[in-house]
């Protein structure tokens, strides 16, 4: 059967901790992993920034008053490049003119230290869950998972790298499972009704595809129907 899924088996949400102080930095970041998330942490902006864009977090936690470039600075900076993802200043500033400055620069929330980790974590796991992608946007048959927001597919725990119409194609059949759709079709859906290229596309990629999604020798999931098409189907034992 087809379900609808957030994430694939074992995610972990990743968040980035940009906080000076070591001792502090450390405590958020225990206390974020026994929670179950993944915890990158940078000591000054500059880092920050650096590791914002190589760790590619789900969410960032960002101190006010950091070493190189402020908090604000960070956060300006890193919505000018099109990180969107939701940013929790920790900071011990609490005039309303603070906060205004805070959330201009693209913050969406804050904690006012000294904080309750429960208050901090609930802030995390609030944010996480507005952030997290629509149903429309998450396909998983089997152990075979594809998130249209991110691109990303995965067969288990393993993660699997495809070419755009190698991804449109394993869209379409995640879109039909159980359904023999035929050649003609798939060509209409994927390529286009007025493609005019090579007959055997299909046979190729259906190939790709396959060579990929079994490349730990797990079952196929994409069975050949002979003279039709094709049928996303688990191997029976």
């Amino acid at each position: 059967m087809i379900t609808m899924t957030a994430t694939p088996p074992d995610f972990r949400p990743n968040i980035l901790v940009v906080e000076d102080e070591v001792n502090l930095a450390n405590f958020v970041k225990l206390e974020l992993e026994y929670e179950g998330y993944a915890v990158t942490v940078a000591h000054d902006g500059v880092s920050g920034i650096m590791m914002a864009r190589e760790a590619m977090p789900e969410l960032i936690i960002l101190d006010w008053m950091i070493p190189g470039l402020s908090g604000v600075e960070v956060c300006r900076r890193l919505r000018t490049t099109g990180c969107q993802v939701p940013i929790i200043f920790m900071t011990a500033k609490d005039e309303v003119t603070d906060r205004v400055e805070g959330l201009d620069a693209g913050a969406d929330d804050y904690v006012v230290k000294p904080f309750s980790i429960e208050e901090l974590l609930a802030r995390v796991r609030a944010h996480l869950r507005r952030n997290q992608p629509s149903e429309a946007e998450q396909l998983q048959y089997g152990d075979v998972f594809l998130n249209r927001n991110t691109r990303e597919v995965w067969r288990g725990k393993r993660q699997i790298e495809l070419t755009a119409k190698e991804f449109e194609l394993l869209d379409y059949l995640l879109r039909h499972p159980r359904q023999v759709v035929t050649r003609d079709r798939i060509l209409e859906e994927v390529w286009g009704y007025d493609f005019s290229g090579d007959s055997n596309i299909i046979e190729v990629y259906i190939r790709y595809l396959r060579i990929k999604l079994e490349a730990d020798d797990e079952p196929r999931v994409i069975q050949t129907v002979r003279g039709v098409g094709y049928l996303l189907k688990e191997t029976e034992a």
